[in-house]
């Protein structure tokens, strides 16, 4: 397996005591493949992302990239944040290459391979460009050249277009699957819209809450090249009813806890 996620365990101590935040995550993405995980809030989607890129230490259970244990961040997993995160000061060729620059790669490489993510980003005429400049939809762009630019085995994305007005939204939902079959990255996104994880992944884990698990696992049998026709079609919608269902039922298993 490409990615694997085993008996992941995540405790943190509080006030009043230790909190459970995740408790026997099992997970897996295979090469080249798209998933998404979905839940509601308090179940611990963005700790899971965050201990899949190393940013924070499981307090029992297991993360491997191709069989290597994760102990730490690594050019293997690239992150989005639903918040752009980019250099004011810098301009979209600088904030796009930042990476590479600390990693040690040559100027002359690092110029290569941030002028060919800005062209896969659409964005080669901004590369001088401060961020200020920019729609949110086009900084978020900037973010993923950012995070493709090191050539990660997988894509991780923490509800990265949570902060979009409607259409944007759409615009970039759009654009994340052109650049997905572009590039064959491996990609897993945390979000809490149901409608936005049938649409892009091909298959979804639901997350419970206090403390998150998964509670199922839903294969997504559409097309590959998506478009928003696919929206209407009643396949779509027998899918979203499925993962609602179940978020649903994790609603009313929480009230009568």
């Amino acid at each position: 397996m490409h990615l694997e996620v085993t008996q992941l365990y995540k405790q943190f101590a509080t006030k009043r005591g230790p909190l459970v935040a995740l408790k026997d995550i099992n997970l897996h993405i295979e090469e080249g493949e798209f998933v998404c995980a979905v839940g509601a809030s308090g179940s611990g989607k963005s700790t899971l992302l965050r201990m899949i890129a190393g940013l924070e230490t499981p307090s029992s259970g297991d993360v491997r990239v191709d069989g290597m244990r994760v102990t730490g961040p690594g050019a293997d997993r690239g992150m989005v944040f639903q918040s752009y995160t980019l250099y004011p000061w810098m301009n979209i060729a600088e904030n796009v290459g930042f990476g590479l620059k600390l990693q040690g790669v040559s100027a002359a490489q690092r110029k290569q391979r941030v002028a060919y993510y800005l062209e896969v980003v659409g964005l080669s005429k901004f590369a001088q460009a401060l961020p200020k400049e920019l729609s949110g939809g086009m900084k978020q762009r900037v973010a993923i050249a950012r995070a493709l630019a090191s050539q990660p085995k997988i894509l991780l994305m923490d509800e990265p277009f949570g902060a979009l007005d409607v259409q944007t939204k759409e615009t970039m939902q759009q654009f994340l699957l052109q650049l997905w079959e572009q590039t064959k990255t491996s990609i897993l996104m945390i979000t809490h819209d149901v409608e936005e994880a049938v649409f892009l992944s091909q298959r979804i884990y639901v997350l419970t809450s206090h403390p998150g698990t998964v509670r199922t696992e839903i294969e997504i049998n559409l097309p590959r090249n998506r478009t928003y026709q696919i929206k209407r079609q009643p396949i779509f919608q027998d899918y979203r009813d499925r993962v609602m269902a179940h978020l649903r039922d994790e609603v009313e298993d929480v009230a009568l806890v």
